[in-house]
């Protein structure tokens, strides 16, 4: 198993055991969607590492223990990655790619007027070690940046929104929207029609974060009466997508299979193995979830 061999070598004098092999009371343990009798059988004393950054199915665990510390992934290899996938995504949108494509199919020849950058606003809701990483990529190129989440950021080059009350405004300037959002309870159907119909006519969505925070058919409904251009979708509500959902015909919607950002195994855990060595010495380490919060 590529994760028991990553984390032997990283910590030789550890003793590891893989799920069905069990230690009862180790004192950390490293789980992604973890079976739900697993917390039963096994009782970890010092921390629960998260092998992702989205812990929504971890926390939907009757068994979970509350007294011990859940820690979850920060990047890990995963931002590069991100940034690969977004940045292509925006210029894709901003160079017209899809209506070019069309053009080309009809063997018509048209060049289209193309808008100013300073009309082509880029807002990234959520706005975490991810959406910060992937604000940097863009930053170059010259759109204009917002950033949105729960509390305010103050990121260089990148307008900051916080909370509810500033949502329709960033919203407004964001010509890409960007969903980075975790899947609490907050956040899902976030996306619906009249929060969707906030952002300028024309304007494209790139959700790399849960599918959930989505309505599927509010999202299907704005791209058919042209309010929104186009959607570049890598998470879903089931996944893997039905055969028969209309997301995979529509000609508006780019498909990819949850591939944005994988997580890379030795950079996850070097990650892991390092909070775990802050932690014995009685050092304090980042990534601890706030339950009560769901991220």
């Amino acid at each position: 198993m590529e994760w028991h061999r990553a984390l032997a070598a990283a910590l030789p004098e550890a003793a590891i055991a893989v799920w069905p092999e069990t230690l009862d009371e180790p004192d950390y343990a490293l789980v992604w969607k973890p079976p739900a009798d697993l917390f039963v059988r096994v009782r970890p004393k010092r921390a629960i590492f998260n092998l992702g950054a989205g812990v929504e199915a971890l926390l939907s665990l009757p068994s979970l223990p509350r007294h011990v510390p859940l820690i979850r992934l920060e990047d890990a290899g995963m931002a590069t990655q991100m940034a690969e996938y977004v940045t292509l995504a925006v210029l894709a949108a901003y160079r017209e790619s899809a209506a070019y494509a069309v053009q080309q199919r009809e063997r018509r020849w048209q060049p289209r007027q193309r808008l100013p950058k300073a009309q082509f606003g880029v807002g990234f809701l959520g706005f975490g070690v991810l959406g910060q990483a992937v604000a940097a990529a863009i930053l170059p190129f010259g759109f204009p940046l917002g950033g949105w989440s729960g509390e305010r950021k103050e990121v260089s080059g990148v307008r900051s929104f916080a909370g509810r009350s500033e949502l329709f405004d960033f919203l407004a300037m964001a010509r890409v929207l960007v969903c980075f959002l975790p899947s609490t309870p907050q956040t899902r159907d976030l996306l619906d029609k009249v929060t969707l119909s906030r952002l300028p006519r024309g304007a494209h969505l790139v959700n790399v974060a849960r599918g959930g925070i989505v309505v599927d058919d509010d999202l299907i409904d704005l791209l058919d009466d042209g309010h929104l251009a186009s959607a570049t979708l890598d998470v879903f509500r089931d996944e893997p997508l039905p055969a028969d959902h209309p997301f995979w015909h529509h000609p508006r919607i780019t498909i990819t299979p949850h591939v944005s950002a994988v997580t890379v195994v030795e950079d996850s855990i070097a990650q892991v193995v390092a909070k775990m060595r802050r932690l014995e010495r009685g050092e304090t380490v980042t990534g601890v979830v706030d339950r009560a919060r769901g991220y």
